[in-house]
């Protein structure tokens, strides 16, 4: 008799999902409540209510979420933490008091000295919290009263890469679920036409040399596959392989994936691998975008008062005013999850030239994105991050002159706002010493800033999780963490 490969296969999968071992998975986390919307091909498996039942954690302030992502990590010292100390103590040696022997980068740990620097630029007191603002961020200062700034976020990563991976995905090293897969995982999609995350990497103007993004910041994992984020690009079809090659018409594509749906479903029946289930969502969702994407980066039906409000960048594909304005229609089109990775941030050195471009690019659209929502009744039910990896240092990097300078990595502290959706509006949160270099008051770790974004989309950290190697994997770690409560509505 010849072997069944296909049995074999059939009856090893059966006894790795046993009854107990599927209960067990489904009953303790969102995990069930993912996997029935894979399993289910109704309409309710687009529903964020299908998906989590009686799982959700409690009442969501927010429906979905857009993180603006400054990749590079900007000076907290040119943009929200004000510190006039560093200009009096200009030239100056860092005081060990204050250095305290913390690690230094390969990039400085070699200079014979760290002399300080403040900010070349001014800043001013803006709104009922009297929060400094840089000068370089005319615009984000007029809504500081719509703004929750938090000065005192902290990481262990003190380089880009690690860095990075580890305030996306919750770990430094790669392998790793994506906070928007997460988001995918354990609420569900709210609109069956589009993908529930949405990445996009806009243009910059500052320094050209800049970090690689990897996939693995949008990625999916261990998760399934359908969780990882969907970049959009600003050139040819937003999405690859979107439209159909030159002679094959919508009805061949159709046909096509019918008959490929057929295969699909008779390994599904034969072995019942959810995977299989997903790969047949896949195809169906691409055959959708195929109409829905186009209709989606079409701006031309958006009113003159809008356009202007972005900014003269906003009808450039690819810039980062575009894809703010991209970041709203998803919005309104009920994405799940929006992220901006904006790169050029990384100012070792001519930061006084370069930096002012980097706020330029991405001032005006982030508050036009902010206007945007509110005029369109999205605001308090959207959750908006801004900020990077992490820090700048108080010291110059490289040469230190009068007139320019550079600031190396800081994973100390870092400054980064929230808004909208279940965010207390006008307030400044923590404080750091004279320098900018330590912590003073309410720390934050990148982990309690992502239990803050869980928390606001309704779901606590803690129960958020997926079986993995025999570990229950969690997007903030196993350590205690916690929502940043003195920023919570």
């Amino acid at each position: 008799m010849k072997p069944d490969p296909v049995g074999q296969f059939s009856e090893q999968f059966s006894q790795a999902i046993t009854r107990r071992h599927f209960f067990g998975r489904s009953a303790l986390g969102l995990g069930g409540a993912a996997l029935s919307s894979l399993l289910s091909d109704g309409p309710a498996a687009a529903s964020p209510a299908a998906a989590l039942g009686e799982l959700r954690h409690f009442a969501p302030k927010a429906k979905r979420a857009i993180y603006l992502f400054m990749a590079g990590a900007p000076s907290q010292l040119e943009t929200f933490d004000y510190k006039p100390r560093l200009n009096e103590m200009f030239d100056q040696d860092l005081p060990e008091s204050i250095r305290k022997g913390q690690r230094l980068t390969t990039m400085t740990s070699g200079q014979k000295r760290f002399p300080l620097v403040g900010s070349k630029f001014g800043f001013k007191r803006y709104g009922h919290s009297g929060a400094w603002v840089s000068d370089l961020l005319p615009y984000t200062a007029r809504m500081v009263d719509d703004l929750a700034i938090v000065k005192t976020v902290y990481t262990e990563a003190i380089n880009h890469d690690p860095a990075i991976t580890y305030i996306c995905t919750g770990h430094q090293l790669p392998g790793r679920a994506s906070l928007g897969a997460w988001l995918s995982y354990g609420l569900g999609s709210m609109n069956s036409e589009l993908p529930a995350f949405v990445v996009m990497t806009p243009t910059w103007t500052g320094r050209k040399e800049a970090q690689a993004l990897y996939n693995r910041l949008w990625g999916s994992g261990f998760l399934a596959s359908k969780h990882q984020g969907v970049a959009l690009r600003s050139q040819g079809d937003p999405v690859l392989y979107l439209s159909n090659p030159p002679g094959v018409t919508p009805m061949t594509r159709r046909r096509m994936l019918d008959r490929l749906a057929r295969f699909n479903r008779r390994t599904l029946d034969a072995i019942g691998d959810p995977d299989t289930q997903a790969r047949i969502d896949q195809y169906e969702m691409a055959f959708r975008m195929q109409s829905s994407v186009p209709e989606l980066t079409d701006v031309s039906g958006e009113s003159k008062e809008t356009l202007k409000m972005y900014g003269p960048d906003v009808t450039k594909p690819g810039t980062y005013a575009a894809s703010c304005l991209l970041a709203r229609r998803m919005a309104e089109r009920d994405v799940r999850f929006v992220q901006i990775f904006h790169r050029g941030w990384d100012q070792h050195g001519n930061l006084v030239g370069d930096l002012p471009k980097q706020c330029h690019d991405v001032d005006q659209p982030s508050w036009a994105l902010i206007q945007d929502l509110k005029q369109r009744g999205l605001f308090e039910e959207t959750l908006v991050i801004w900020g990077g990896e992490f820090g700048r240092t108080a010291y110059c990097q490289g040469k230190l002159t009068k007139e320019n300078y550079g600031r190396d990595h800081h994973p100390r502290c870092f400054s980064i706002w929230m808004a909208g959706g279940g965010i207390k509006p006008g307030i400044v949160y923590g404080e750091t010493d004279d320098l900018s270099y330590n912590i003073v008051k309410d720390p934050v770790h990148i982990h309690d800033l992502n239990a803050t974004i869980l928390h606001c989309l309704g779901i606590d950290h803690r129960r958020l999780h997926y079986k993995f190697q025999g570990l229950d994997m969690r997007l903030t770690g196993v350590l205690e963490q916690s929502p940043i409560r003195g920023i919570l509505l």
